[in-house]
């Protein structure tokens, strides 16, 4: 078998050992009572929307010929996009072929070298990559966290331009952000807002009109809003808009690239829009019935309380999601388990969307059936507990012992801490060099993860003693030393630099290449980064931020150890954009009262904080 197909093939299998391999499935048919389709208002099968796209394609043809400034669409095309506009209260909407490319559109006419987008961390894919493709600095916080937004955006300040983008209705749990207080955040900062209403549209505001609408941000709003609306979710079509002012969509026209190189939507698809916004603004009697179904849905079944259509029912890992979907499917229920990566690891579970056309008794039915779900039981590290600080290096031997023990003892201030070392390769052991320096007890010091003898890179210190390094078992360490005490927190110091390998494959045997960077990303703990001050500091610094960035990780400061550089440091603050930026010098003594009388000095509060 060819390399390629080889490695094709052996992938597969880890993923279908892990329960997260993905087929396509013919849609169910009226035997099964459907609560997957994102159709909430059943418009997909109207006959006024299909007649509508009939009468579209008689007048102009199956196909949208060519791309839009190179003749391609027509009049229908125009037509919906002053609908589109009317019904969403703005000056213009530009139709797109999917709400992917709108994403792109959007983002990359916006958001370029020298930009800043900000992005929740459960964000659709579209509007990640549209961030990512922008080749702007992509900054991502928690969940719906406003506060971790704002010191983000403090460390974006530098920037020519901020974008905060969001779903209005997040697309897997169903759950929605604070609108108001995310516009005025943004008008704080000088930031654009940009609202994806993919799932909002439809369902939620005045006739429909989405998030935006229903939080009054339509007219008025204190910070330049834009928005993409999806013409394949509750409009029951397919294609999207992005809607904003006349200034905003000139520009997209002319520098979006999603839409620039792609060809027109079809007739049919901008026919069978055209009639889907003109149904879709009398539908408040559905769009009730919609809201109150899947909130009684919810409640029975233990999941959060949706914003519109869709929920999430927990479940205690991605077999467990599968198991349960496959028992609803044979009862007579099409639904799908939501598995990493689509969602995050902890995160699996059912993903329901609540129709209109869905009765009382369906709901009760699917909710016996499907039972009230436990969480998982082991969550994602990241999202369940911010106690876990990591100390990540540039390098070895650049101070992050030192300043792992000056977090210990500052953490120590704040309550019970301790110190973690995952990985120790050679006999200077850092755990026994923090307890000198912080003073720390046996019950602030945890057993190193694994331990090899050869001072070297942990994938060569573990061959050379005929072992390997899991993450799999170091994240469960993890899990079990934040479970062990609920109001600890952990001091984890990683090994040598970011990149270093814990495998590589045919190395030794082992399998395929994980390194620290990749246990990290799937960690996504807090973090600080820790660099020599001096000679060669700026390269190997801002390199590695962008390692760190394009694994969407963000420092929350930056520890520059030895004497200090008033060069450096004022250009890694304006080029690095960390917003915290600690000098720890060389300490004579280098002993637990000279870290004490640098705390003094240094306030690492902000930093600590879960």
């Amino acid at each position: 078998m060819p390399g390629l197909q080889r490695e094709l093939q052996s992938e597969m299998e880890r993923w279908e050992a892990a329960g997260l391999r993905r087929r396509i499935t013919e849609a169910q048919g009226p035997e099964r009572i459907d609560f997957a389709s994102n159709d909430p208002l059943g418009l997909a099968r109207h006959p006024a929307v299909v007649e509508a796209a009939r009468r579209a394609l008689e007048r102009e043809g199956a196909g949208g010929r060519a791309a839009r400034l190179l003749g391609g669409g027509g009049e229908v095309h125009a037509r919906v996009e002053r609908l589109a506009a009317e019904w969403l209260g703005a000056e213009a909407a530009l139709l797109v072929p999917s709400g992917y490319q709108a994403n792109l559109a959007l983002i990359g006419s916006l958001a370029g070298r020298g930009d800043a987008v900000l992005s929740d961390e459960r964000n659709h894919a579209s509007l990640v990559d549209g961030a990512r493709l922008s080749r702007s600095r992509v900054l991502i916080h928690r969940h719906l966290d406003l506060e971790e937004l704002e010191r983000l955006l403090a460390t974006a300040a530098s920037a020519r331009r901020r974008l905060v983008v969001t779903e209005g209705v997040f697309s897997m749990d169903g759950d929605a952000p604070d609108l108001p207080a995310l516009a005025e955040l943004c008008a704080r900062h000088d930031a654009t807002l940009i609202v994806d209403e993919a799932h909002a549209a439809g369902i939620l505001g005045p006739a429909g009109a989405g998030a935006l609408a229903a939080a009054g941000l339509v007219d008025g709003a204190p910070c330049d809003i834009a928005r993409v609306v999806t013409g394949g979710k509750a409009l029951g079509v397919g294609g999207a808009f992005v809607v904003g002012s006349r200034a905003l969509i000139d520009h997209v026209v002319n520098h979006g690239r999603a839409f620039i190189f792609t060809t027109a939507p079809s007739p049919a698809t901008a026919g069978a829009l055209a009639g889907a916004i003109e149904l879709v603004r009398g539908m408040d009697a559905e769009r009730s019935q919609v809201r109150r179904l899947a909130r009684a849905l919810a409640a029975a079944t233990g999941a959060n309380t949706p914003a519109a259509a869709i929920l999430r029912i927990p479940a205690g890992g991605p077999e467990d999601a599968v198991e349960r979907a496959q028992r609803a499917q044979a009862a007579g229920f099409d639904l799908r388990a939501v598995r990493p990566p689509t969602v995050p690891p902890g995160a699996s579970g059912l993903r329901v969307v609540v129709h209109a056309f869905n009765t009382d008794d369906e709901c009760t039915r699917l909710a016996g059936e499907v039972g009230s779900v436990e969480a998982a039981e082991h969550p994602a590290v990241p999202r369940a507990e911010r106690r876990a600080l990591f100390v990540v290096g540039t390098d070895t031997g650049i101070g992050k012992t030192v300043v792992s023990a000056a977090l210990l003892t500052a953490a120590r201030r704040l309550g019970t801490a301790a110190y973690w070392k995952p990985v120790q390769t050679g006999d200077d052991s850092d755990t026994r060099s923090v307890r000198d320096l912080a003073g720390a007890s046996a019950e602030e010091l945890l057993d190193p993860g694994f331990e090899f003898p050869l001072p070297a890179s942990p994938h060569e210190a573990a061959a050379d003693a005929g072992g390997a390094v899991d993450p799999a078992a170091l994240e469960a360490r993890l899990r079990a030393a934040l479970a062990e005490d609920p109001a600890r927190r952990l001091v984890i110091e990683l090994a040598g630099g970011l990149l270093v390998p814990y495998r590589v494959e045919g190395f030794a045997g082992a399998g395929p290449t994980r390194t620290q960077a990749d246990w990290l990303a799937e960690v996504a703990a807090p973090l600080v980064l820790v660099a020599r001050s001096g000679l060669g500091t700026l390269n190997h610094t801002l390199l590695t931020l962008e390692a760190l960035r394009a694994r969407h990780l963000e420092p929350r400061a930056l520890f520059l150890v030895g004497p200090r550089h008033a060069a450096n440091r004022e250009t890694l603050e304006r080029m690095g954009g960390i917003r915290h930026v600690f000098e720890l010098p060389p300490l004579d003594p280098l002993d637990a009262p000279a870290l004490e009388d640098w705390l003094e000095r240094s306030d690492l509060s902000p930093i600590l904080r879960p």
